[in-house]
């Protein structure tokens, strides 16, 4: 009887390729890269025959192996690299019974496990720097196309002072940038050779135990740390930090892009196509699917970075049950990662911008958002604290008579002795209050260059 699948939201909420690399298959081929590694460097130093290092290699082939026996095993046996190393053995016992006596020779099931582990962690870093490039690439483009476009800038849900769509999008950017530094910066240590034996010392080997390590990290072209890490999980738990604040970042990415679908903002749509973000009920609907997406991630991922962190607190030399809380931990926060990163892929580079609706909604509270300028031009007249009454007074008026505030403003003679029609139409133009957002564009943007062409 084959395993039950339990992918029915994958194609939604993950990358088919990272999927992969975090299949049983990617697991189990991890595995048994380590232990064909394993005989090819301990064969270099002289403590195996070199006559049998082919025939392990040959049966280290994931697709040889029954996986639904394997997952049967692994009940019984506690981890996944007793029941495989058995099922090797086997294998390359009934090819040649003298090359099973060096199968798996001073290695323990952790070394095997966090090894193999290591080895998908590496493929999935690959799938995270070409996606992470390629969104930085489109981010980069929309920065710069809408650099000068004003919007409503928003604090607490409210309409503050203008900023731009290319503002905006450069604060993603800028994110994105630093994730990419930051993982370029932790792949050496993330991608660390485990290899101890029975308790981290590798007293099994002998005099060669340290030769085979270095051969061993070489064959995997992995580093060799200062000493195994068995108990020692920083390396991977960095890693799932990075993949909390990545998701946190997209998360803020697609909250941002849905409030400003919201109906009645109206401001910047994801891509429209056929049969996306409808409803089973209401055909006038767009909703923001890659968005949630996004967002949902960025909701499950701390829970996921919290078990990680949970576990670090290993017993002694070998832990239980807290190394056995990240097995499925880390796999399923690269796997949420690549997903978010799939959606922002697909709304970032077609985002559809309303214009109109932009300048209207910056319209919308008839200047009130520009007396910031006002009052700071008034102030170098009649003093700051003056001119901060004076057109707060203005603003309360414009309310209450439901009127631009360049009107109250051109009415009031306090105001006109010192600024004149043409400062007032100035002030009170979006267009000329953006301060440095184009300069907070241009720095994102060879923020990003720079990393990608060094």
């Amino acid at each position: 009887m084959s395993t039950p699948s339990n992918h029915l939201f994958d194609a939604y909420f993950t990358q088919p390729a990272m999927r992969q690399v975090f299949s049983d298959a990617g697991r189990v081929q991890g595995m048994l890269d380590f232990e064909a590694a394993l005989s090819r460097a301990e064969a270099r130093v002289g403590l195996i025959p070199h006559a049998v290092v082919a025939d392990i290699e040959q049966q280290c082939q994931a697709a040889l192996f029954d996986f639904d026996e394997l997952a049967i095993a692994i009940g019984s046996a506690g981890n996944s690299a007793i029941p495989l190393v058995k099922a090797l053995g086997k294998r390359i016992a009934a090819h040649n019974p003298e090359a099973e006596r060096y199968v798996h020779m001073g290695a323990t099931s952790q070394d095997v496990m966090d090894s193999g582990l290591v080895l998908q962690l590496r493929q999935a870093i690959v799938l995270l720097d070409r996606d992470l490039e390629q969104l930085a690439g489109h981010l980069a483009a929309q920065a710069q196309r809408y650099a000068d476009t004003p919007l409503a800038g928003r604090t607490w849900l409210q309409q503050a002072t203008p900023v731009t769509l290319g503002m905006k999008i450069a604060g993603w950017l800028g994110a994105v940038t630093r994730h990419r530094q930051r993982l370029a910066e932790l792949k050496p240590r993330l991608l660390s050779l485990q290899f101890g034996g029975a308790s981290g010392s590798l007293a099994a080997l002998g005099e060669q135990a340290f030769d085979v390590a270095q051969a061993l990290a070489d064959e995997l072209d992995l580093t060799l740390p200062e000493q195994p890490w068995h108990t020692q999980r920083d390396r991977l738990v960095e890693f799932a930090c990075l993949l909390g604040l990545l998701a946190g970042s997209l998360g803020k990415l697609g909250r941002d892009i849905s409030l400003l679908m919201q109906t009645e903002v109206g401001e910047v749509f994801e891509p429209s196509a056929p049969g996306k973000g409808g409803s089973s009920t209401m055909p006038h609907k767009r909703n923001p699917v890659g968005a949630a997406v996004l967002i949902g991630a960025a909701t499950r991922a701390p829970g996921l970075v919290a078990t990680m962190l949970a576990a670090m607190p290993q017993e002694h030399e070998r832990s239980l049950g807290l190394w056995h809380a990240e097995w499925e931990t880390l796999p399923e926060l690269c796997c949420l990662v690549s997903g978010a990163l799939q959606q922002a892929l697909l709304v970032v580079p077609g985002l559809e911008v309303d214009a109109q609706r932009l300048r209207a909604n910056l319209e919308s509270t008839q200047g009130l958002v520009l007396a910031e300028a006002v009052s700071i031009a008034l102030s170098r007249c009649v003093g700051r604290d003056a001119a901060h009454h004076l057109i707060e007074q203005s603003c309360r008026r414009a309310v209450e008579q439901g009127a631009h505030l360049r009107q109250v403003l051109g009415a009031n003679t306090q105001v006109t002795e010192h600024l004149s029609a043409d400062e007032l139409d100035r002030l009170l133009d979006p267009a000329h209050y953006l301060g440095q957002a184009r300069r907070w564009v241009e720095r994102a943007v060879a923020e990003h260059t720079h990393f990608t062409q060094e």
